[in-house]
């Protein structure tokens, strides 16, 4: 993977990613010249006991402008500059112009709950330059530099002492709040361990102090014997309709090595990764002929300086609502109480998902 870091006019990074060298000559554009400084804050929830972040200007931000207007199509035209320039980069990764957390961000308000500076970064992952592709129709060998850059932003963003986790996720489809039609997912790097992954990890500690051993290790395998929700089955990784899924069509990939990070992950593993994450993906966009709205959330080990040994790196892939002939957005006992209720069943959502068949070669 060979990599081109500039600086825009505004003083935002912009990471360029490619499997050939990258040429010299790149000229980071961004939408204006001035100073990108903003200043998000955080507030503590004493009823939740969790952080919530606040950021009035992302009321501004782009959304779902028309294809002659995309933000995030290369150009060389320096009269109309978007985020990204033109030339043989394949993966882009810049600093998000209205993100949640921010290094420089300081002086937090002073209230009755306690703030703090919402430091931390936010990038956007652009995943190609084809505005009318998408993450699972990219070719294998695009599939796997991602899953690469993701390991790279990992390293980078965790060695970071405002950066406690990292989180590359992807909202795909404007029914999961998507505001850009072109491909591309986000990082988000947090300067504290966010609630659900705290709370997986909690659980992951109590069975590691317990067994000694992964518990999603032993989910993965536990699944693979089973093999009545496996979706795919690699040498390296698996990806399967978890036992205990929330929503219809949820599906998790999971190395079956307990490795805590994509950073952590050998060449061969990454490869497989991208194999059954493409796969998946093609599934999902067969499943009815259409594009499927999904969130990829990936979990993987804290950078809080800390050790965590039962840290085991997963994908999870959901809609945000549940299916039942329509769409149904999650209501009062999931939002408002946390309490998830299916209206079918993973042993038989997953024969649906199992039955498309994809070529994740073609």
């Amino acid at each position: 993977m060979h990599r081109r870091v500039l600086t825009k006019p505004d003083g935002r990074r912009l990471i360029l990613y490619a499997r050939q060298p990258l040429p010299d000559d790149f000229v980071a554009p961004s939408p204006s010249a001035d100073r990108h400084q903003p200043n998000p804050h955080l507030r503590w929830h004493p009823l939740r006991g969790e952080w919530v972040a606040y950021a009035g200007h992302r009321q501004h931000r782009t959304f779902l402008p028309p294809a002659e207007f995309n933000p995030l199509a290369a150009t060389t035209d320096p009269a109309h500059p978007t985020e990204l320039p033109a030339g043989p980069w394949e993966v882009a990764v810049f600093e998000n112009l209205f993100p949640a957390f921010a290094a420089g961000a300081h002086d937090p308000p002073a209230l009755d709950v306690p703030t703090a500076p919402a430091t931390g970064a936010c990038e956007v992952v652009v995943f190609t330059q084809d505005a009318s592709a998408s993450l699972g129709r990219l070719p294998l060998r695009h599939v796997e530099l991602i899953v690469d850059v993701w390991a790279d932003r990992y390293v980078e963003l965790g060695s970071r002492d405002d950066v406690a986790y990292v989180y590359p996720f992807e909202n795909r489809g404007v029914e999961v709040g998507v505001t850009l039609h072109h491909p591309h997912g986000q990082i988000y790097a947090y300067p504290f361990v966010p609630p659900v992954p705290a709370r997986e990890l909690e659980q992951q500690r109590a069975h590691w102090d317990r067994a000694g051993r992964s518990l999603v290790g032993d989910l993965c395998a536990r699944e693979l014997a089973e093999r009545v929700r496996i979706v795919y089955d690699g040498p390296h990784v698996a990806a399967f309709m978890p036992i205990c899924a929330r929503y219809a069509y949820e599906v998790w990939i999971a190395p079956r090595r307990a490795a805590p990070s994509f950073a952590a992950l050998s060449a061969d593993e990454r490869r497989d990764v991208a194999r059954a994450l493409k796969t998946v993906l093609l599934k999902y966009d067969g499943l009815w002929g259409t594009p499927f709205p999904y969130i990829l959330a990936c979990h993987q080990a804290p950078t809080d300086g800390a050790l965590h040994p039962e840290a085991h790196l997963h994908v999870e892939l959901y809609p945000a609502y549940r299916m039942r002939g329509r769409l149904k957005y999650l209501a009062g006992s999931e939002i408002g109480a946390g309490v998830f209720t299916a209206d079918s069943v993973p042993e038989e959502t997953v024969t649906q998902l199992q039955a498309v068949e994809v070529d994740v070669d073609a």
